[in-house]
C-alpha cells in the first residue's frame, strides 16, 4: 500500500513519458500519487489538476507557487491558486516555503508568498505542504506566527534533524521522507525517519528528483518510493507492510481523503 505523497507529474522528463511512468508505479504497488503543483503565472496554476482529472481513481493534486517562483506571485496569482483549490481533485495548498539555499526568489518576497499561501490555507480549511530548506527557524516562525496549525500539513522532502521534525509535529505538521533518507551520509534524516511518530510519517519521492539508492543518479520516478518505503523500514525495525500500510493510511488523513 504505497502512496507517492509528492512528486512532479507535470515535469516534462516524466509527463512525455507518463503512461509507462503510472504503469510502472502501479507494478510497483503504488495505489495512489499526489503530483504537486508549482504555478509561476496563472496559467501553470491548474497544470496538478488538469493531470489529477485525467486519473481521478488514484492520482490527487495541490496548487501553490514553490518558494523559487514567488518573485512572481501577485494577488492576482493567489486568487488563481483559490479558485483552483476549491476543485475536488486538489488536497493541499502548496508546495510553498522558503529556500535560502538556492535563493532563486528574494527572501521577503519568500515570506510574503509564503504567508499569503497560509492565509489562503486557512481560508479553505486545506492542509500546507512546506518546502523548507536552509531556513529551518525562519520557517517555524512563519508556521508559528501564521497560525498554520489550524490546518498543520506536511513537511516534505525532510532534510532537517529530529528536533526540527519534533518542532514541526508540534505545530500540527508530518514529516515527509524521500530518497534522501537512504543515502548513507544523511545521517540527522535517517535518524529523524527513525524516531518519527509512526502516526506523523510519510514517504514520497519528489520526482524526478532525489531518486533512492539504488537508483540515485537517475531520473527519479513514483515506483522507486518503494525502495525509499524498504529503507526507512529497515531502520525502524519494522515490517515493510506495516509501514507502507501506515504511512498510507496517514497520507490520507492528511490530506483528507476518505477511502
Amino acid at each position: 500500500m504505497l502512496f507517492d505523497t509528492h512528486c512532479h507529474l507535470d515535469d516534462p522528463r516524466l509527463y512525455e513519458e507518463l503512461d509507462d511512468v503510472l504503469t510502472r508505479a502501479e507494478e510497483a504497488g503504488v495505489q495512489r500519487i499526489t503530483t504537486i503543483g508549482c504555478a509561476h503565472d496563472i496559467e501553470s496554476v491548474t497544470s496538478a489538476v488538469r493531470l489529477a482529472h485525467q486519473h481521478p481513481d488514484w492520482i490527487t493534486a495541490t496548487v501553490g507557487v514553490h518558494p523559487h517562483d514567488a518573485r512572481h506571485f501577485t494577488p492576482e496569482l493567489g486568487d488563481a491558486i483559490r479558485e483552483a483549490a476549491v476543485d475536488g481533485s486538489v488536497v493541499a495548498i502548496g508546495e510553498t516555503g522558503l529556500d535560502f539555499h538556492y535563493d532563486h526568489s528574494p527572501h521577503p518576497a519568500q515570506e510574503a508568498a509564503f504567508r499569503a499561501q497560509v492565509a489562503i490555507a486557512k481560508e479553505l480549511k486545506k492542509p500546507l505542504v512546506i518546502h523548507t530548506r536552509s531556513a529551518p527557524a525562519d520557517t517555524l516562525r512563519i508556521l508559528r506566527e501564521e497560525s498554520a496549525k489550524e490546518v498543520g500539513g506536511i513537511i516534505h522532502c525532510f532534510s532537517e534533524d529530529h528536533a526540527f521534525a519534533a518542532a514541526a509535529l508540534d505545530l500540527g505538521f508530518v514529516s515527509s521522507f524521500s530518497g534522501i533518507v537512504t543515502f548513507k551520509k544523511a545521517v540527522e534524516v535517517r535518524d529523524a525517519a527513525r524516531r518519527q511518530p509512526a502516526d506523523a510519517l510519510l514517504i514520497e519521492t519528489d520526482a524526478p528528483y532525489l531518486a533512492p539508492i539504488p537508483k540515485r543518479g537517475k531520473r527519479n520516478e513514483p515506483a522507486y518510493v518503494a525502495h525509499t518505503a524498504a529503507c526507512i523500514a529497515g531502520l525502524r525495525g519494522e515490517e515493510l507492510e506495516a509501514l507502507t500500510e501506515q504511512t498510507y493510511r496517514n497520507a490520507l488523513r492528511v490530506f483528507g481523503i476518505a477511502e
